[in-house]
C-alpha cells in the first residue's frame, strides 16, 4: 500500500472476503467445505481460518442437460459462498444451484450490482452474480457485507472501535450509508462514486424506515475535502 501513499499494513485493511470467512467460522460455525464462486484471494481468506473450498477457477460446460442436472457434487460441501468471480459461468451457476437444493448454507459477500470505474464507466458487480444464483436456487442468500451490521461488529470487536467516534464514509447510499445508519454511526456521502444528493433527497421524502436509513448526515464533493480536517 505504500506505493499508493498509504502507510498501512495488511492488518489495517478489512474487506468482505475476510468478513465472510469470519462469519462462516464464528456465526455459522461451519463444519465442512465451501463451494466458492469467488477469487483466489477469497480462497486464501477462507483457508486462513481453516475452511476448505472447491470451485475457484473456470468450470467449462460439458455433456447435456441430463448431465448438468446430475453434476458430481462434493459431499463435504456444506455452504455455497458467492463473491466476485471473473470465471462465473452457466456450469458454476448450475453447480451452486444443485448444492443449494441439497440444503447447503447460502452466503453472499455483498450486493453491489456495479463496480464504477474512471470516466463514468462500470462493470457488473457481485450483486449481479448473487441475484443469478438466488433466482436459480429460489432462495435468498445471507449477505455479510454492507449494509449488514456484522461487518461493523467484526471490525469493532477486532480493533475496539467506539461508535460515538466513528464516521461512516462511502459513495453508495444502499450499502455504505445504510450500514452506518444500521449501526448508529454518523454518515458522510462522497459524490465521486455511485450515489447522488438527488437520490438522497428522494429517500428523505419517503416514510420507509430503510429509505430513511439511506439519508446521510453529511456529504462532500470528494473524499479529498476531508484532508484538512484530518491533518488538523
Amino acid at each position: 500500500m505504500s506505493v499508493m501513499g498509504f502507510n498501512v499494513t495488511e492488518e489495517d485493511v478489512f474487506g468482505t472476503a475476510y468478513c465472510c470467512a469470519m462469519y462462516l467460522r464464528t456465526v455459522c460455525k461451519l463444519q465442512g467445505k465451501v463451494y466458492l464462486l469467488g477469487s483466489n484471494a477469497m480462497k486464501q481468506e477462507l483457508e486462513a481460518v481453516g475452511i476448505q473450498q472447491t470451485g475457484v477457477g473456470p468450470d467449462p460446460v460439458t455433456g447435456t442437460h441430463a448431465d448438468w442436472a446430475n453434476v458430481p457434487l462434493d459431499p463435504e460441501v456444506k455452504a455455497v459462498v458467492v463473491g466476485f468471480d471473473e470465471h462465473f459461468s452457466y456450469m458454476k451457476l448450475n453447480r451452486a444451484m444443485q448444492y443449494l437444493n441439497q440444503g447447503c448454507l447460502f452466503v453472499g459477500t455483498n450486493r453491489d450490482s456495479r463496480l464504477p470505474l474512471e470516466g463514468g464507466k462500470a462493470v457488473p458487480g457481485t450483486g449481479c452474480l448473487l441475484q443469478a444464483v438466488e433466482a436459480a436456487a429460489q432462495r435468498q442468500a445471507q449477505t455479510v457485507g454492507k449494509p449488514n451490521q456484522f461487518m461493523f461488529e467484526c471490525v469493532a470487536s477486532q480493533f475496539g472501535v467506539e461508535k460515538g467516534r466513528c464516521l461512516m464514509v462511502g459513495d453508495r447510499l444502499d450499502t455504505d450509508i445504510l450500514l452506518g445508519s444500521n449501526c448508529g454511526l454518523k454518515t458522510l456521502l462522497t459524490l465521486t462514486g455511485v450515489s447522488t444528493v438527488a437520490e438522497a433527497q428522494e429517500h428523505l421524502k419517503s416514510s420507509c424506515p430503510e429509505r430513511q436509513g439511506m439519508v446521510p448526515d453529511y456529504y462532500v464533493e470528494s473524499i479529498a475535502d476531508l484532508l484538512p480536517a484530518l491533518r488538523g
